[in-house]
Formats: structure tokens, sequence, C-alpha cells
């Protein structure tokens, strides 16, 4: 640690603090993910050992952050990562209207080849958000924060848990297209009505597989035809809309792969994809971040065996998928 002199704080993560600092020997501007063990004996939490796992796995990729260095401080340690000045969810919540096509088209672009890099080793990342796309002082959008991180098996050999939240690629498509998020859901029932009510309450027609899935029967809701996303997205083009459905489909293997999105006709189109150098860079608020405090369990939290009028926020966004009778 005695190699580096501290900067700031850019913020807090899930297993630590991070901050700017600069390499005394060589001025290099960096950032440092300090974990602090809680007990020495409990070892290295194992999202930070998935992190540090999955990015050494990885060779170096302009679409992927770089991890420079790991070592011990304290009783903890931490990781060195190149320093970005910004991130994709800044973008958007600075942005006076909805970012431009050219804009949209720039920062999918990039986040499809540093997806298909990952699958392409074999790694699935299971946390995209904007929150984690950062954006270099060039412009670049590089994928970070790799905390969940996962080798994959693509013989479906391996069993991977349901308890992870990601908007993954299609999601932010359409949070880039709409300025907001498509499915703002609270919590597990919310987002799952906001996602039936823009793509229509699947079936076995549709999805053959939902029938095997384990909370198939414990659920019904009442037959919704899907919206037709034109409607969702007035503004956006034909392009964008058709790769957008590509990416939404309730199958997971009949969604458009990464590397297939990137030979979509929506790249190829007017207009084209911005050069990095051309777009937007806020910088992250500055000053501390306050430390959050572990509250108590949210009201509102979904169990199966609850009436789900309990687990909602707002009830009514449940009435139009409820059979009558």
């Amino acid at each position: 640690m005695d190699q580096y002199c501290i900067l700031g704080r850019i913020g807090e993560g899930a297993h630590g603090i991070v901050f700017k600092a600069k390499h005394v020997e060589t001025g290099e501007i960096v950032a440092l993910k300090k974990v602090a063990l809680r007990r020495l004996e409990d070892g290295i939490p194992n999202q930070a050992l998935r992190e540090i796992k999955a990015l050494q796995e990885i060779e170096d990729n302009q679409h992927v952050v770089q991890l420079k260095a790991v070592f011990p401080h304290g009783a903890g340690f931490v990781l060195a990562f190149e320093f970005m000045l910004s991130d994709l969810a800044e973008v958007v919540r600075h942005a006076q209207r909805p970012l431009g096509q050219a804009q949209v088209k720039s920062y999918l672009q990039m986040l499809l080849k540093g997806v298909a890099f990952c699958h392409a080793n074999n790694i699935v990342h299971r946390d995209l958000k904007p929150a984690n796309l950062l954006i270099s002082a060039s412009g670049q959008l590089k994928i970070a924060d790799f905390g969940l991180a996962r080798v994959f098996s693509p013989d479906g050999s391996r069993l991977y848990t349901h308890q992870v939240a990601t908007r993954a690629v299609g999601c932010i498509l359409g949070e880039l297209l709409n300025g907001s998020p498509l499915f703002p859901g609270e919590n597990d029932i919310e987002q799952l009505c906001c996602v039936l009510r823009i793509l229509g309450t699947p079936s076995p027609q549709v999805w053959p597989e939902i029938t095997e899935l384990p909370d198939y029967n414990k659920i019904s809701f009442k037959e919704q035809a899907p919206v037709p996303l034109e409607e969702v997205l007035p503004d956006a083009s034909p392009q964008a809309l058709d790769l957008l459905g590509l990416f939404l489909l309730y199958p997971p293997r009949q969604r458009i792969s990464a590397s297939q999105a990137l030979l979509h006709q929506y790249f190829f189109t007017a207009p084209l994809p911005a050069h990095p150098s051309e777009l937007p860079i806020p910088q992250r608020p500055g000053g501390p971040t306050p430390k959050a405090h572990p509250g108590p369990p949210h009201v509102h939290d979904f169990h199966v065996d609850r009436p789900l009028e309990e687990s909602l926020l707002n009830p009514e966004l449940i009435r139009p998928f409820i059979p009558e009778g």
C-alpha cells in the first residue's frame, strides 16, 4: 500500500471501499478496492475470489476493466484496477434527454464486444447493469465488477442459483433508448409484473421449458398479450426495435448472442455508432459516499406462501394479471 498515494474516495461496494490513488513511482492513476476480512479464519470472501479469478482467467481486452495488481493490506487485501472516470448509470442520469441514436449504438456495441469476449472465455458475468459499465477518459466502455461471475459450462452440467439480479444486455439497450429502466420493479413480484405487462404471459407454447421451473405451478397469472415494442418505445428506430425484440425473448436459448448481435443491421444503418471520443463522460459525484446501515427486513419481500397483495408496494400492478373468479 506504501506504493500508492490516496487521492480520494470513489465509492463503496458490497465487499470494500474504492479509492482513487496514484502510484508513487510511475504516477499512474488507479482505483484501489480495499477488501477487509471480518475474521481472518473466514478467509477471503467468495465474491472477491470470483472477481479475481474471472479477471485473471481472461486476457486483456479493451472492453473489460483491467486488474493490475492484488496485494495484502492489514487484515485484508487490495485490488488495483485501471482508473475509470465514470459509468453508464451516470451517463443516463445526466442526459438532458434520451441519448442520440449514434451514442446508444456506440455504447451497445462496446458492451456487446465485452460480453462476447467474456463468453468466448467461458465467463458469465451475471451482474450486468449500467453502474457496472465503466467509462474511461477516452470514452471507452468497460465491463467491471465480476464479483458474481462464474466459469460457464457449455454442456449445461453445472447448476446456478437464480438469486442473481441482472438487467442483461437487452434491458440495458431498452434503458438507453428509453432514458429509464424498462422493467422498474421494486421487488421480485413487481419485477415480474413489469415484464409480463410488456412481454405478455409466458406459456408452454412460447416457452416449452417453463414447466420445468421449480415454482411454475405456485403462481398463476391471467393471460395477457404482449405489447408491441413500438408502442413501448415510439421514438426508437425499426432496426433498434428488431434487435431489442431478439434480446427480450422468454426462452434463453432463443435469445440472440452477443457475437450475433454485433452483426445485426442496427449497427450498419445511419447513423453509425459514434466514436468513443464523441461520447459524454459525466464525472461521478464528489465527496464521501455515506455508509449504508442495514435496516429491518423489507416488509414487501416476496414469499410464495403469502398473498401477492402483501408482497407489493403497489398491489394495482398485479390486478390485470390475476384470473377472475
